[in-house]
């Protein structure tokens, strides 16, 4: 590796070891130096520092035991299949740089890290020469140079490295990369002992192993590193969920001066599996806000938890035609040059791939299951964070009732630009607190009462569902609704059922096949707005998890939405609610329109 400086004037002279690395470390350093911006074909979406860049060139951690890294990959690791040296490509050596970032006061700038790339662009060679580097590199801090003022890093005496998957053979990618990246002279140099799911080294005071989801197995554990494969396919059925848990405990609570690092690599997430490579970004993306913002908490402020997340996207317009792919895919798949182009464009266009699963692959883009009620770009392209209602406003609102199981919710509909907002959402808690717990209806009739009080509220609807109370044996909501009917009635404009046997001003009882009728349409004028951009909203993230947990759904009527499963615990009472208090403003102007009176927006 350090022969790739020889084209200077003067062949350096290599001593020792020691300076040998150095001198593969610089030539990192002029590789990156020399660097000109990329031409980028496309607007692919930048997330994290990788491919940051000022006027000066790219953009690098001041403080880093990056270099340290790159320099003893170079030294003691081996790209088998060329016979030469191990060498990152440039856009890996930047996330090193950054993944092994400092503060001043020597301590880790990230704990963990994500790095999502589309398939094949060489995240398992990344995780294992990562692991490599975390076993025997000098990776933790140990003291600053005092003629240049750099970090000096050390070895861990006692690295325990573990590479985490839902299944074994995920595992097997990471780890039978290890017998080629690590040359003869390495494994005697550190004396390794390699098996198929496990590495000692050292006199077994190191080692790197393979482990799957067994959370009670890996209850207690101390790693020092940790590397987690393929997350976008860790889930609640296969064990994922509870490892994860697992994991992140077992990282939080090592001694203080311990250094732990956990790295994800995974693909882009399937929206609606509730993996945890989503939960993972969709965590991350809640916190990137403003950090100057003052809102009095409605809204998620910007906050360092020391995660480092690094992906590289398609933008979400990109298209998938046979004139645009390759041009896409040239952009995406970054430094990973060893991808065809050509092959990758034949398989995106083949017709047996699902749109979505390309999409995921290859563009590198999280996107909405095929039934999927709207994609989080549909319905982020209407927040308006500046928005809020204010006192004395003219809203509708809608109530979707439950017992114990799916939640409760309220929204508004400001009736001046179809404005929605939550006011209540009452949903089971987790745990033991849960099993007994059910909709605390005094607490709805308090919240409902209050946005009569503070609003001008022209149609309240609500589906109060067939639960039963189980003490009673009576319907669970129907007095709290006759009562809202006989106080509120004569105050609203517009009734749910306003004429017939049912008459109710408030009882829009989803049963009733009219009333399926009515929502149904609303369910496709709610999509038309949000297609167009015509549904605001604040960006609450409460709604916008329930809409985009929303599928279609065909009923006898027509398309409504409903939940992935009967059984699934991803709710979507917000959304009812939120397509509901819009199908309310919605009659309330057409029946003004009709009298002469308001106007349909």
């Amino acid at each position: 590796m350090a022969r790739l400086r020889s084209n200077r004037k003067t062949a350096a002279f290599i001593p020792s070891r020691e300076s040998e690395i150095r001198e593969i470390s610089d030539w990192y350093r002029d590789m990156l130096a020399d660097e000109t911006a990329p031409q980028w074909n496309t607007n692919p979406i930048l997330i994290g520092p990788t491919w940051r860049r000022d006027e000066h060139g790219w953009i690098l951690p001041q403080v880093t035991l990056g270099w340290q890294f790159l320099g003893w990959s170079g030294y003691w690791l081996r790209n088998s299949s060329k016979g030469l040296p191990w060498k990152w490509t440039s856009e890996q050596a930047r996330f090193w740089l950054w993944f092994w970032a400092l503060d001043d006061h020597g301590r880790p700038l990230h704990d963990n890290a994500v790095l999502q790339r589309l398939k094949g662009w060489g995240k398992d060679p990344m995780a294992a020469g990562g692991a490599c580097g975390a076993c025997f590199a000098p990776l933790t801090f140990d003291h600053w140079d005092p003629v240049s003022g750099d970090p000096i890093g050390r070895d861990e005496p006692n690295a325990w490295v573990q590479v985490c998957a839902v299944s074994q053979e995920q595992t097997k990618n990471t780890m039978k990369l290890l017998p080629g990246l690590l040359p003869a002279a390495t494994r005697r140099y550190y004396g390794i002992q390699l098996g198929k799911l496990n590495m000692y080294a050292m006199g077994d005071s190191r080692q790197i192993e393979a482990v799957t989801s067994s959370p009670l197995a890996l209850e207690g554990g101390r790693p020092t590193f940790v590397i987690r494969n393929e997350t976008q396919n860790w889930n609640s059925s296969n064990g994922g969920s509870d490892m994860d848990g697992v994991l992140s405990g077992n990282a939080a609570k090592r001694e203080a001066g311990v250094a732990v690092k956990m790295l994800d690599i995974c693909n882009a997430y399937r929206d609606g599996e509730d993996s945890v490579g989503q939960k993972v970004r969709e965590a991350w993306d809640g916190t990137q806000g403003d950090p100057d913002s003052d809102d009095e908490g409605k809204r998620p402020k910007y906050m360092d938890f020391g995660l480092l997340y690094d992906s590289l996207e398609a933008a979400p317009d990109s298209p998938m035609t046979e004139d645009t792919i390759g041009k896409v895919i040239e952009d995406v798949r970054g430094d990973s040059t060893w991808l065809s182009v050509d092959r990758i464009s034949k398989e995106i266009l083949n017709p047996k791939n699902p749109v979505s699963e390309s999409r995921r692959k290859w563009y590198n883009q999280s996107t909405a299951p095929e039934d999927a009620f709207v994609t989080h770009q549909e319905w982020d392209q209407n927040e308006h964070p500046e928005l809020s209602l204010e006192h004395g406003e003219r809203i509708s609102m809608f109530l979707d009732c439950s017992l114990n199981d799916d939640s409760t919710a309220l929204v508004a509909c400001r009736i001046s630009d179809g404005f929605v907002k939550p006011l209540g959402l009452w949903q089971k808690p987790a745990g033991e607190r849960g099993k007994e717990w059910r909709v605390p209806r005094e607490s709805v009739d308090d919240v409902v009462r209050a946005a009569f009080h503070a609003y001008d509220v022209v149609g309240f609807f609500g589906d109060p569902s067939h639960v039963l109370d189980s003490e009673t044996g009576l319907r669970y909501w129907d007095t709290l609704f006759d009562r809202w009917h006989r106080d509120y009635g004569r105050r609203l404009k517009t009734w749910a059922v306003p004429s017939g046997r049912d008459r109710h001003a408030v009882m829009f009882d989803m049963i009733n096949t009219d009333i399926q009728r009515r929502f149904v349409t609303a369910v496709d004028q709610a999509y038309t707005d949000i297609a167009e951009g015509d549904f605001p909203h604040d960006g609450d993230a409460r709604l916008r998890l329930h809409m985009l947990n929303a599928r279609r759904q065909p009923t006898r009527v027509g398309m409504s939405i409903a939940k992935e499963s009967r059984e699934s615990k991803r709710k979507i009472d917000l959304a009812i609610c939120a397509i509901g208090a819009r199908m309310v403003r919605r009659e309330y102007l057409n029946r003004n329109s009709r009298s002469g009176g308001g106007q349909l927006w």
